[in-house]
């Protein structure tokens, strides 16, 4: 988190930084941890002895026998060792192809053995031998989370209709958006501002039989509601905060303050932040988890803790699983987004909680104000901070961040930019992956995650951000494929 008292320092920089892993160090220290050598390891050298034994009596080459004898038993183990490994290696890959049939971010269709990208799920297409791509698509619309199912037959989202709706409705439709039962919320109706022309409504005669079955087009809704649907108790922080009232600089966060923002660390260092969604799931920035970083066994993630000293004394997260974004492109940083599981489910309190995927249909308006929050550098170059700190940042209309004194077209629709023309003010180093956020009916909103700049707090070079609105339906899609 980058703060700056008048101008702030030039710095040239040719394209997009990496944060510095390396924390600060003590002289006479060793500079770079284990996982980071750059020298090879040295390698004790092992000499054998031969003891020998001067006799006057001829021995008949017995040693060479034995010699021979020796070999043998040693090929023989180590060659039954090496069969062992490949056994096992080979059930593992067995067990892999048949429990995890898609690789990538693929999603089978149903059990069919077929695999197509998200991309290709509820987009008025039949992929899938059965049509299971087209059949169960249910998203939440609006700050408001108006339940929507997709109709294959007129291709398009309808409403549903609140006549006879009930939690236990709720539930499939949030199991079937990648949600646990465990972490539903509620289901209710509202009136909302706009008329809806057609619905779908229960055919509350047709039993005992599948819910997307259940539902009909209708041009008419008895109760005059839709239904909202809330699949986990989101967005919400324990510390009040005027939202109105610019903060000036980067201040120190206060427990249970961003409750979603959890450190991301590989061997004992902070690398870059994410944001949690639900009990199992983080988003994070697909550079953060490029190259020798996609080890999802490497990493540890510690949610609830401020300082970065308290995290070395705690054991953390493990990861499961990392799923990087298929289209990412690491040059242009165009779909910088990835989804972390936990091993573990983590515990909500006051100070763990999720924030709120932004739904379908959500416009984040330019200069509405924005907050960052991160453990990354306080000035260019700079380590990362031992402390959580945040800011407030206005967002920045695509055109004008993309002008030629700015950011001259590099800005894609994927992205979304933040920021001080003037700088002073931006995310810097150790920030990316980390959360973008904003209030809106009194409920906190993933806007992005930190992805790339030029420099840190430069003029007319504002933070850039994934676009989360163009990112929620994969992040369902990825949920709901690795329940």
């Amino acid at each position: 988190m980058t703060s700056t008292v008048g101008p702030p320092p030039y710095y040239e920089n040719h394209g997009f930084q990496p944060e510095n892993i390396y924390s600060a160090r003590q002289p006479g220290a060793n500079p770079y941890p284990q996982y980071f050598s750059t020298n090879a390891p040295s390698v004790p050298s092992y000499v054998p002895r031969v003891a020998t034994y001067q006799s006057s009596r001829p021995v008949a080459h017995s040693s060479e026998r034995t010699c021979a004898s020796s070999v043998k038993k040693i090929i023989v183990i180590i060659l039954s060792i090496l069969l062992v490994i490949c056994c096992a290696i080979a059930a593992f890959f067995i067990w892999y192809f048949v429990e995890n049939r898609c690789l990538g971010s693929l999603i089978e269709c149903g059990s069919s053995g077929v695999c197509i990208p998200p991309s290709q799920w509820c987009d008025g297409v039949s992929h899938c031998p059965s049509g299971e791509d087209e059949t169960r698509c249910v998203r939440l619309f609006g700050p408001d989370f108006i339940l929507e199912v997709y109709s294959p037959v007129s291709k398009s989202w309808y409403p549903v209709c609140q006549d006879d709706w009930n939690d236990d409705y709720g539930k499939i439709a949030c199991k079937d958006m990648g949600y646990s039962v465990d972490t539903y919320y509620y289901s209710r109706g509202v009136a909302t501002e706009v008329s809806f022309k057609s619905y779908m409504k229960l055919n509350t005669s047709a039993g005992n039989i599948d819910l997307y079955k259940k539902l009909y087009s209708s041009d008419s809704c008895a109760s005059g509601n839709v239904v909202s649907l809330r699949c986990i108790e989101c967005g919400l922080s324990t510390k009040s905060m005027n939202i109105m009232n610019r903060i000036v600089g980067g201040s120190g966060a206060t427990p249970g303050q961003w409750p979603w923002q959890v450190s991301l660390h590989v061997h004992g260092i902070h690398v870059c932040g994410g944001s949690i969604i639900t009990h199992q799931w983080i988003v994070t920035a697909a550079h953060c988890v490029e190259g020798r970083f996609s080890d999802p066994y490497s990493w540890r993630v510690y949610a609830g803790i401020l300082n970065q000293n308290e995290m070395l004394l705690r054991n953390g997260y493990r990861v499961q699983q990392i799923i990087s974004h298929p289209d990412y492109d690491t040059d242009s940083k165009d779909n910088d987004v990835a989804l972390m599981k936990l091993e573990t489910p983590l515990s909500f309190t006051d100070t763990v909680r999720p924030v709120c995927l932004p739904n379908p249909g959500m416009m984040f308006q330019p200069n509405q104000q924005c907050w960052i929050s991160g453990w990354g550098a306080e000035y260019q170059g700079g380590k990362t901070s031992n402390n959580l700190n945040y800011v407030t940042v206005p967002l920045i209309e695509r055109s004008r961040c993309n002008s030629v004194y700015i950011y001259n077209g590099m800005i894609l629709p994927t992205m979304i930019c933040a920021g001080y023309l003037g700088g002073g003010i931006d995310s810097c180093q150790g920030d990316s992956g980390g959360p973008l956020v904003t209030n809106k009916n009194s409920v906190w909103w993933l806007v992005g995650d930190t992805s790339w700049g030029t420099g840190c707090a430069s003029p007319n070079r504002p933070g850039v951000y994934g676009n989360m609105t163009v990112f929620t339906d994969w992040i369902y899609k990825n949920m709901q494929a690795n329940r």
